[in-house]
């Protein structure tokens, strides 16, 4: 039996549709009913019961596909080992990070490097306004991106990093001296957005509660807009993340715990289908390792401290 004809009698034992079958494979219908035919001709008995309404599998049929099914996602590992090792080069494997957050990943990359110090493990900074491109490209092996991905060709594997959802308001805001807030109060104020340039779903999962500025006519603001408005507007309010209070605080703003303790997850997220044993092993050491949290410990109405918790 031929690679392609088990290709054909397994997607057509997952799709049981000879239509949806062909134009998974970008073959025509009656291909793939010539390679079937053959595939009973050869075996001796039928592989699938055909009715004008549904096509189900015989027991034949059944245990044909338990059988070859391990065997078929082993060779395509093995092919896709070996075109990884061609594009990259033997033992490469990279990382897509955004900005500095490769500092707060260090417990996963140390474990990563320890294990395998034959490996030449390279880092990429992924730009926040292009997040997806260099993984479906194949520039990177595997990135840590924010979640939610609802991006068809990408997978999402282990969460491996989370973050608080705090509160940013200005010195002179209303709000400023209080240790903690709740959502349910939120509610009542207009929530600048972030002011980055990311897709929707991105936006969303940064706002605990649904309630925000929306301007029909006034363009979406920036995130330094953002932040400036925060410093120079007793009103406005905006929700802020612990990578950004770390990173980019400019010591003008306020940070206020949020009751309901709302976070960020990060996780793994490769090409689906595609990943290589390098890859493969980081995202493990992932899930071994649980997510890395980042803490923080706050004075009343200031940021006081953060730590990594692991």
């Amino acid at each position: 039996m031929e690679l392609r004809d088990i290709e054909i009698f397994l997607t057509l034992a997952e799709e049981l549709h000879f239509g949806r079958t062909a134009e998974k494979l970008y073959i025509s219908a009656p291909r793939v009913s010539q390679s079937i035919a053959q595939q009973e001709k050869r075996i001796g008995a039928p592989l699938f019961e055909r009715t004008s309404r549904k096509v189900t599998l015989t027991p034949l049929g059944v245990q044909l596909r338990d059988d070859l099914e391990a065997g078929y996602r082993r060779i395509l590992k093995g092919v896709e080992d070996a075109r990884n090792t061609a594009h990259h080069g033997p033992e490469t494997l990279t990382f897509g990070v955004m900005g500095p957050m490769w500092q707060d990943l260090a417990p996963m990359t140390a474990v990563f490097r320890s294990r395998f110090p034959q490996v030449d493990f390279r880092l990429r900074e992924i730009r926040i306004d292009d997040p997806f491109t260099p993984i479906r490209n194949g520039d990177i092996d595997v990135a840590l991106l924010w979640l939610p991905v609802e991006e068809p060709d990408l997978h999402v594997g282990p969460t491996a990093f989370t973050e608080p959802i705090v509160l940013m308001v200005g010195p002179a805001h209303e709000l400023a001296g209080r240790a903690s807030v709740s959502l349910e109060e939120l509610a009542a104020y207009d929530i600048l957005p972030s002011g980055l340039p990311v897709p929707d779903y991105w936006e969303a999962a940064v706002f605990p509660t649904a309630r925000r500025v929306t301007e029909s006519d006034a363009p979406t603001p920036t995130r330094e807009e953002v932040l400036w408005s925060i410093t120079n507007d007793s009103e406005s309010v905006a929700f802020a993340c612990g990578q950004g209070l770390k990173y980019y605080d400019r010591g003008t703003a306020v940070y206020i715990p949020i009751d309901e303790t709302p976070t960020l997850s990060w996780g793994m997220v490769h090409r689906t289908g595609q990943i290589g044993r390098w890859a493969r092993e980081l995202v493990g050491i992932a899930t071994e390792l649980g997510p890395i949290d980042l803490e923080f410990e706050f004075d009343p109405g200031r940021l006081h401290r953060l730590h990594l918790a692991g």
